[in-house]
């Protein structure tokens, strides 16, 4: 356990620091309050800036992050989002991982499905984070949280 998961275990604030998640071009933000949503989407626009995304593929980015972390706060009750640079072969990207310590997902496959929704909304977030990105994974275990990885390669 590292003191970051000490910190989120507590419900203690944490700040955003770069390098934590033992990567280069790694950093690691709190979602844990509203503000911290739009922490978020400012940060993760900056790191695709960074990567040399698009204008089109930046706006993806940022929409599948938003969506990831507000599910978080809403559904996880806050967690936390590494937003890391990535390279394979010649191809940058761009990998977030977005993890909560809340209930979990009890169906997966329900989850990810349009229009289901376990609150007001209209329920695309996890499916639309999904289709944003290029690759997407979901690990959650009832009673214990979600982790969600998600990456998106810069196609210039």
């Amino acid at each position: 356990m590292t003191l970051y998961d000490e910190q989120l275990a507590t419900g203690a604030e944490f700040a955003p620091h770069a390098g934590s998640a033992g990567g280069s071009g790694a950093s690691t933000y709190a979602v844990v309050t509203e503000e911290d949503l739009l922490t978020v989407r400012h940060a993760v626009r900056s790191a695709t800036v960074e990567a040399g995304f698009g204008l089109v593929d930046q706006t993806r980015v940022v929409t599948a992050a938003s969506e990831l972390a507000r599910n978080a706060y809403i559904h996880g009750g806050g967690g936390s989002l590494v937003v890391e640079q990535v390279q394979q072969g010649g191809k940058r990207g761009l990998r977030l991982t977005m993890r909560d310590t809340g209930p979990g997902i009890p169906d997966l496959e329900v989850a990810l499905t349009d229009g289901y929704t376990t609150g007001a909304g209209l329920g695309h977030g996890l499916g639309g984070a999904r289709r944003l990105m290029h690759e997407f994974s979901v690990h959650s275990t009832t009673g214990e949280g979600t982790t969600v990885v998600a990456t998106r390669w810069n196609g210039r």
